[in-house]
């Protein structure tokens, strides 16, 4: 176990300034411009807060971590990163993307907060467009912390995974809770 602490966990998720509509679809993820990134790193045990101005910052802590952990941050929160560096986000990085971890073990795209509720019972709290508004209106503190909530779920929904190797989910078709085998340990 001491050799688990020694890594440097590093949890993460990123809102945009705008929607894919708003920039033209998904081969424009360069336009969505971050509003605000959250990481919480298991060396430093603290959550870091990063604006747009900010991200070379943001980048460097997820380079130089042992471990990146998202829930979709390989194709979504990475691609309106990339803006901000000549680094590829996905090679220059170890991740757990657990979206996609989920998506091949069962075939099926899921929402965390789909998991978040049927694993822990705890949901998330907005959800993106809701941030994208907050953005316009100026509400940085309201995008920090549900951007950090956002984090700290992921964060409870890996921690479990690994403990238990496996996480619920509500199958859409039938309405019933499923488990899925992770292996995230």
């Amino acid at each position: 176990m001491a050799e688990q602490s020694k890594r440097d966990i590093v949890y993460f998720d990123l809102e945009t300034q705008r929607t894919i509509t708003d920039v033209g679809g998904n081969r424009h993820f360069d336009k969505l411009g971050m509003s605000v990134g959250v990481t919480y790193s298991t060396a430093a045990g603290e959550y870091r807060i990063y604006r747009e101005s900010d991200a070379d910052a943001l980048v460097e802590q997820l380079t130089r971590a042992d471990l990146v952990v998202g829930f979709n941050h390989i194709g979504f929160d990475y691609a309106a990163l990339q803006a901000y560096t000549i680094l590829d986000l996905a090679q220059a990085t170890l991740n757990l993307d657990m979206q996609r971890d989920i998506e091949k073990r069962i075939d099926a795209r899921l929402s965390l907060d789909s998991i978040a509720k049927s694993t822990l019972g705890l949901g998330k709290t907005a959800e993106g467009l809701q941030a994208i508004t907050w953005y316009r209106e100026g509400k940085f503190r309201e995008i920090a912390e549900y951007c950090a909530f956002d984090v700290k779920v992921t964060m409870r929904v890996h921690e479990f995974g690994v403990k238990h190797g496996f996480v619920r989910y509500l199958d859409k078709n039938t309405q019933a809770e499923r488990e899925v085998e992770v292996d995230w340990a």
